[in-house]
């Protein structure tokens, strides 16, 4: 595996320009403590500049709560097992007025295809089925940006759909395996 580190400083810079700007200093190319090439950092602004042509992400983010903190104790059932867990998640966007909200994503892919294909290679189900338990909302949407040709993809997620029963399976099996290791009953 590649080392993920500068995939993350250009997701969390992507994230800022749309989210948070002041954490942003568009003349030097920084955020916070990174320093970004030229060539990198105006493509990060290319990027914005799609998400914010596009109608949906548009509408999304105009208005919402971005990068919203959420925490909640989430009662959990693993193979009939009950146990519970505090939870938090830190909402890209978040829709108060219709009670969902989504994630913004950087991507290499190319097509919209391309982009579910990675949303089960990366799992991304599993996050956005936990952060949608937190809330209680009933829909989510994952927006991401190609990195290569600047397109704009969109994954609608509802509790009806496959998705977030995947997600839901997965992250119930992490918080299992947690609870039993570091749970306030974990066995001495």
């Amino acid at each position: 595996m590649p080392d993920p580190t500068e995939a993350y400083k250009f997701g969390n810079l992507l994230d800022a320009m749309l989210t948070e700007s002041d954490r942003v200093d568009f003349l030097q190319r920084t955020c916070d403590t990174d320093h970004f090439t030229k060539e990198v950092f105006e493509q990060a602004m290319s990027m914005k500049r799609a998400f914010l042509r596009d109608p949906t992400a548009k509408q999304m983010i105009e208005g919402a709560d971005t990068q919203k903190i959420m925490s909640k104790r989430l009662n959990l059932n693993f193979q009939g097992i009950d146990f519970n867990l505090n939870a938090r998640c830190k909402w890209d966007i978040w829709r108060d007025a219709i009670n969902w909200g989504g994630d913004i994503k950087s991507t290499a892919a190319t097509t919209q295809k391309g982009f579910e294909d990675a949303v089960r290679y990366f799992d991304y189900d599993r996050q956005r089925a936990w952060y949608m338990d937190i809330a209680g909302s009933k829909q989510d949407i994952l927006i991401a940006i190609s990195k290569v040709n600047f397109k704009v993809f969109k994954v609608y997620i509802t509790r009806d759909s496959e998705l977030y029963k995947s997600g839901q399976s997965k992250y119930n099996e992490l918080a299992f395996r947690w609870w039993l290791m570091f749970g306030e009953n974990k066995a001495a």
